[in-house]
């Protein structure tokens, strides 16, 4: 067989990646899977496996030539994540088997397997199997300590949902994260469906069995949390981000027809606007907020008279009949291009981590707008630690409606350029673009830590950044 230029592909190494079937978690799989196979496209092999459904939506997307797709049937179905439990549950307990069958009909043989840490089932089933697991988190390397000792804690103790009414000494209970954000665990606890959280933590105490745990962090974003985790796990753990897709912000990037369709039109509007006058609104590919809220918004900004970019996804045509002509409302953006574009000042998000980390590789200041799980410590990562953000309210989840003039009166101050609290914002996200495109140079923190990953699991030793 002649693969990939290769005369006998069974001497390829061949990985398997299974990520948790959300966009939110095929999307930093997808671009993992782009960085490993732009560093070795003929000795690795990459069969990333999708569910069904999930083939159907991105099965025809251009994608590098030892990448491959594989099915399984579909478990549960996209439009039942609104209900938490029964998604969870499926994708833990009904995914294992056909995956497992699939494995063994996988050529070449193979050797080591990635997979979400939400799934938990991968490290049991490659233990069993004698294959090497890397367990990638995308989340945020504070918030997975969090939920981590979390799950310790409640594994050892049979207590749920009592951590911090247990813990006499809350500062050094999590280490390398600060005392501050242990309220944030009780935010994300008492934010969730309690049955939902028991399998979460399951997933989360079974890490220590893996052999590998990635993340799709920065070292130099969380230090002190990293250099915690690299010391508390025996295996190697490698924070291998933004993985995000910046490489198909190159000019000639491959991207898929509908990217470019998209993004040329976005681009014509956005060229058209002035440097650094449009603020740039969405709240993620799960998440939603209410017509209430929207329509708050909107109202708000028409008043003003501000530049906006919104991506409201199925919303949209409504939104569109009441936007001023200064507001751009659409269904779908490639975002990264979007938030990279000169005219961009500002990003107000929902807080999920893979828009946290477009946002910082970009340089854009941010709106918080958290809505559950770890938007709640990202918010506060993002205003308290890096100070390259303001929260739109002082509440800890965006469950309350905020007012048309509250909104006015607040985007009114975060896109006032002459401001020095302004200016001052802008320069700290600027600092962490920086070093986002340290990280992924030569040399930098990201690409010594994914070589490493590829010697590793191509058999030539291990060297990870420290």
């Amino acid at each position: 067989m002649d693969f990939l230029g290769v005369k006998d592909s069974s001497k390829m190494c061949h990985l398997v990646a299974v990520p948790l079937p959300l966009r939110s978690l095929i999307n930093p799989m997808m671009n993992f899977c782009k960085l490993l196979s732009s560093r070795e496209p003929y000795s690795l092999l990459i069969t990333v496996v999708l569910t069904e459904e999930w083939f159907g939506y991105i099965g025809s997307e251009p994608k590098p030539d030892n990448i491959k797709f594989a099915t399984i049937p579909n478990v549960v179905e996209f439009k039942d994540t609104r209900d938490p439990f029964s998604f969870i549950h499926a994708i833990t307990t009904e995914m294992e088997a056909p995956f497992e069958e699939l494995l063994d009909a996988l050529q070449p043989q193979v050797s080591a397997i990635v997979a979400d840490v939400e799934l938990g089932w991968p490290i049991d089933l490659g233990n069993r199997r004698n294959i090497p697991v890397a367990v990638s988190n995308t989340t945020s390397a504070s918030f997975f300590s969090m939920m981590y000792q979390y799950a310790l804690f409640t594994k050892n103790r049979l207590i749920p949902f009592d951590f911090l009414n247990n813990s006499d000494d809350q500062t050094d209970m999590i280490p390398g994260v600060s005392s501050i954000q242990l309220a944030d665990v009780q935010a994300v606890i008492d934010g969730t469906d309690k049955q939902f959280m028991q399998i979460f933590l399951k997933s989360f105490s079974k890490v220590s069995e893996a052999q590998y745990l990635i993340f799709t962090s920065v070292h130099e974003l969380e230090v002190e949390a990293f250099n915690s985790l690299k010391a508390s796990f025996p295996f190697p753990v490698l924070p291998i981000g933004p993985a995000i897709p910046y490489m198909e912000l190159e000019e000639n990037a491959c991207g898929t027809p509908r990217n470019t369709v998209y993004y040329t039109e976005h681009k014509k509007w956005l060229d058209c606007q002035p440097f650094g006058s449009v603020l740039y609104i969405a709240f993620g590919s799960a998440s939603s907020i209410s017509s209430s809220q929207m329509e708050e918004i909107v109202e708000a900004l028409n008043c003003n008279g501000f530049w906006y970019f919104w991506v409201a996804r199925e919303e949209a045509p409504i939104l569109r009949e009441k936007c001023s002509e200064r507001g751009l409302i659409v269904s779908w953006c490639d975002q990264l291009k979007v938030l990279s574009h000169s005219s961009i000042c500002g990003f107000w998000s929902h807080c999920g981590w893979n828009s946290t980390l477009e946002a910082v590789f970009a340089g854009v200041p941010m709106l918080t707008f958290p809505l559950f799980l770890d938007q709640v410590p990202n918010s506060r990562k993002i205003v308290d630690e890096w100070k390259t953000g303001w929260r739109v309210k002082k509440q800890e989840l965006a469950k309350d409606l905020v007012g048309r003039d509250q909104i006015s009166e607040l985007v009114k101050r975060f896109m006032d350029a002459e401001s020095l609290e302004v200016q001052d914002m802008r320069k700290k996200a600027k600092k962490l673009k920086n070093i986002c495109q340290q990280a992924i140079k030569k040399g930098g923190s990201s690409d010594i830590n994914l070589d490493a990953f590829i010697k590793s699991i191509l058999g030539s030793g291990f060297t990870a950044c420290q």
